[in-house]
C-alpha cells in the first residue's frame, strides 16, 4: 500500500503545534511518508532585525517564530507558502485555520487528490441552513467531495508542542480511515478516541468558546473559582441543551470525552477566548473586541465571540433563548452593553 502524504492547512499557534504531534507520528508509522507539509500563509515578520517572510524563516530554523516561539520543529517539516503545491499531492488533509478562512482557502488551493481525507480541528463556523444547524466540517465535506471527520479536545496549544500530556477526541462517521487518523495523531504524550458522533464532537468544540466568555466575564468581576466552576456546570448544560435540539442522537458519553467536559474546563480556566473576556470586563467597554483581539492575540483569531454571533440568530429563530439563559446572557453583555454582573443573575429552577 502506498504511504499516506498528510498536509496540514493552516500554520498558527495550534496548527503548529498539532505539526509537532503529527511529525512524530508520520516519521514512526510506516503508513505515512516521514515529510509533512505545513501550508504557511505568506507574511512578513521581523527576524534578527531583519524584515522575511515567514515560511523562509520557518525553512531554514524549523521555528514558527510568530506563532509558535521557542518550539523547534523536526527537521522533515517543510512550509509551503503555495496553498495549490502543499495541497496537491496530499491523501491527508489537517484544516487548522480559523473558520472564516475555509471557503476562500478551498476556492483557492484547485482540486485535491483523489481519495483523499480531511480532518477538521476547526472550532466555530455553525451556519443554519434550511432550519438545519450546518457544521464546519458540513462545509468541508461540501466543497472538497470526501471524507472529513474532527478533532477536539482539551489542548491549549503550548502545552502539546511543549509535549506535556493531554487528550482529544476523533468524532468520525466511517470505519474506513479511523485507524490510519487515529495513528496520525495517537502517542503517549496525546492520546486519542475515537468515537461515532462528528456533530457532537464539533459542536463541543465550538460551543465551549461562548461559556469561555462568561468564565472570563467572571474573572474580570473577581469572582471566585464556587462562581467559575457554577457557570461551567450550567455552561455544559446548555451545550448539552442547544447540541440535543439541532442533533438529538448525539451521544450522553461524547460530553464526558476530552472534546466536552476536559475541553471545556481547560477553555474557561486558560485560553484565548477566558483571557480577552475578563480584559474586556477589566476595560469597562473602553475597548472593543477587535482591539482586544489585536492587542492580546499576535495576530491569532478570537472564536467565542465569532460562535457567540453565530448561534444568537439560531436561538431566536428557534426560540431557545430562555432555554438558555446562560447563552443568551454571555452574548448580551459582549454585544449589548448588558450590565457585566448580570452573569450570576440567571432565572432560578435552572437545569
Amino acid at each position: 500500500m502506498a504511504k499516506k502524504n498528510v498536509t496540514v492547512v493552516g500554520s498558527g499557534n495550534w496548527g503548529m503545534a498539532i505539526a509537532t504531534i503529527i511529525a512524530g507520528n508520520t516519521a514512526r508509522h510506516p503508513e505515512f511518508t516521514d515529510d509533512l507539509t505545513v501550508w504557511m500563509f505568506d507574511e512578513e515578520v521581523q527576524h534578527k532585525g531583519v524584515k522575511r517572510k515567514l515560511s523562509e524563516v520557518f525553512n531554514e530554523t524549523k521555528e514558527n517564530v510568530k506563532y509558535l516561539p521557542g518550539i523547534t520543529l523536526p527537521p522533515h517539516v517543510k512550509a509551503e507558502p503555495d496553498i495549490k503545491k502543499a495541497v496537491a499531492n496530499a491523501d491527508i488533509l489537517i484544516w487548522v485555520l480559523p473558520h472564516q478562512f475555509v471557503a476562500r482557502t478551498v476556492q483557492n488551493m484547485g482540486p485535491v487528490k483523489q481519495g483523499a481525507v480531511s480532518v477538521s480541528l476547526i472550532k466555530g463556523g455553525l451556519e443554519l441552513e434550511g432550519g438545519k444547524l450546518g457544521l464546519c466540517s458540513d462545509l468541508l465535506r461540501k466543497l472538497l467531495g470526501h471524507e472529513v471527520a474532527v478533532l477536539m479536545g482539551a489542548n491549549v496549544a503550548n502545552e502539546v508542542a511543549a509535549g506535556e500530556f493531554c487528550e482529544a477526541t476523533l468524532g468520525i462517521q466511517s470505519e474506513d480511515h479511523k485507524d490510519m487518523l487515529v495513528k496520525l495523531f495517537d502517542c503517549q504524550t496525546f492520546r486519542v478516541n475515537a468515537v461515532h458522533d462528528i456533530a457532537g464532537v464539533e459542536l463541543c468544540g465550538a460551543l465551549k468558546n461562548v461559556v469561555a466568555l462568561g468564565a472570563g466575564f467572571c474573572d474580570g468581576l473577581d469572582y471566585g473559582g464556587n462562581t467559575k466552576a457554577a457557570l461551567i456546570r450550567i455552561g455544559l448544560q446548555e451545550m448539552k441543551t442547544f447540541i440535543r435540539y439541532f442533533y438529538p442522537n448525539v451521544k450522553d458519553a461524547t460530553f464526558l470525552e476530552s472534546c466536552g467536559v476536559a475541553d471545556l474546563i481547560t477553555t474557561c480556566f486558560g485560553g484565548r477566548n477566558r483571557k480577552c473576556a475578563e480584559a474586556f470586563i477589566r476595560g469597562k467597554g473602553a475597548k472593543g473586541w477587535d482591539t482586544i483581539e489585536k492587542e492580546l492575540l499576535g495576530g491569532q483569531k478570537l472564536q467565542g465571540t465569532l460562535t457567540a454571533q453565530e448561534i444568537w440568530p439560531v436561538m431566536q429563530k428557534h426560540n431557545l433563548i430562555d432555554k438558555l439563559p446562560l447563552f443568551s446572557t454571555i452574548y448580551g453583555i459582549a454585544f449589548e452593553d448588558k450590565a457585566p454582573w448580570t452573569i450570576v443573575k440567571l432565572p432560578q429552577g435552572m437545569p
